[in-house]
């Protein structure tokens, strides 16, 4: 079976196509990708513009045809936090249904957190024991931990790379007291999600996944040997918290240079650095393993075993 998987996320809009059979591991067969960034596009009123709208349009419809092209026999399409917390977001969906012909599910905070964990659980194996999931998107931070695949606990609040960078650091590069205040409002908002999950649970393993981790842990993580040929991807909170001062310092558009940052993440890699290092200081924890399946993985494995 081949599926399609459509992401409209608060950063990109994002196709992946994978041949799928049950037991079988997922493989990629096609990709295609286009940069966003909503929360630009935002009125005062917590809307999404004109322009902003007619930008996904234009991305859905591509999106669609690259689809149409790879022969898929179906489309998983959803939307997260930037659709799903705007006040016209009823409205956007409907006009993506009537424009281009293709039902978003809008995902909850908590089901993000869920889905992705699945992938996450799929990906480690039963092996890796209790895990501590941290997620990074463009609105929201998605967090869980269990040890079955089914987390025991799982929650999203707003601290996405893209929402931070807009309410927070508004120059670029950022001041450090733009930082600063970022550090602090993460810190508040961290302490109430653990008080929400009962505390700090004790965990075998702490994993983040997402494209903004990805990309911290290439400018500032390592790699071990993993099982077979695969590595394992660490990012230590020392290596990068001594990156996050030199990182704000760097223009957005000079960024890409630097080894694992890309164009569509240079403006938000600084404040997905700082909630990424609050968080794993809030959870105590010092080291995490970067998983290269997320949400759009867990999507695929989930229709995979209905399948079954």
């Amino acid at each position: 079976m081949r599926l399609g998987v459509l992401d409209v996320g608060s950063n990109t809009v994002h196709l992946l196509v994978v041949d799928a059979h049950p037991g079988a591991r997922p493989i990629p067969a096609a990709s295609h990708k286009a940069v966003l960034r909503l929360m630009r596009y935002l009125d005062d009123d917590g809307s999404i513009s004109r322009a902003g709208v007619d930008a996904i349009l234009e991305a859905v419809r591509e999106a669609s045809a690259v689809a149409k092209e790879s022969g898929i026999d179906e489309l998983l399409a959803f939307a997260t936090s930037a659709i799903r917390e705007a006040a016209n977001g009823a409205e956007v969906l409907e006009l993506i249904e009537e424009a281009a012909g293709i039902h978003l599910d809008v995902l909850s905070g908590a089901d993000e957190a869920r889905i992705t964990f699945l992938a996450v659980r799929r990906w480690y194996g039963w092996s890796a024991g209790r895990i501590l999931l941290f997620d990074i998107g463009g609105g929201s931070l998605e967090i869980a931990h269990g040890g079955d695949e089914v987390p025991d606990a799982a929650r999203s609040v707003p601290l996405g790379a893209g929402r931070s960078t807009i309410e927070y650091l508004p120059t670029d590069p950022p001041t450090e007291k733009q930082v600063e205040h970022l550090r602090s409002h993460a810190r508040k908002v961290l302490k109430s999600a653990i008080d929400d999950m009962d505390g700090i649970p004790e965990v075998d393993h702490v994993v983040g996944s997402s494209k903004t981790i990805r990309s911290l842990a290439r400018l500032a993580g390592s790699t071990e040997d993993g099982v077979g040929a695969e590595e394992r991807s660490i990012l230590k909170l020392s290596r990068l918290d001594d990156w996050i001062p030199r990182l704000a310092k760097i223009p957005a558009d000079a960024r890409p240079n630097l080894p694992g940052i890309t164009a569509d993440r240079t403006f938000q890699i600084v404040a997905g650095a700082v909630v990424l290092s609050e968080t794993m200081r809030a959870f105590k924890a010092k080291t995490l393993e970067v998983s290269p399946w997320a949400l759009r993985e867990g999507l695929i494995l989930r229709r995979i075993d209905r399948l079954t």
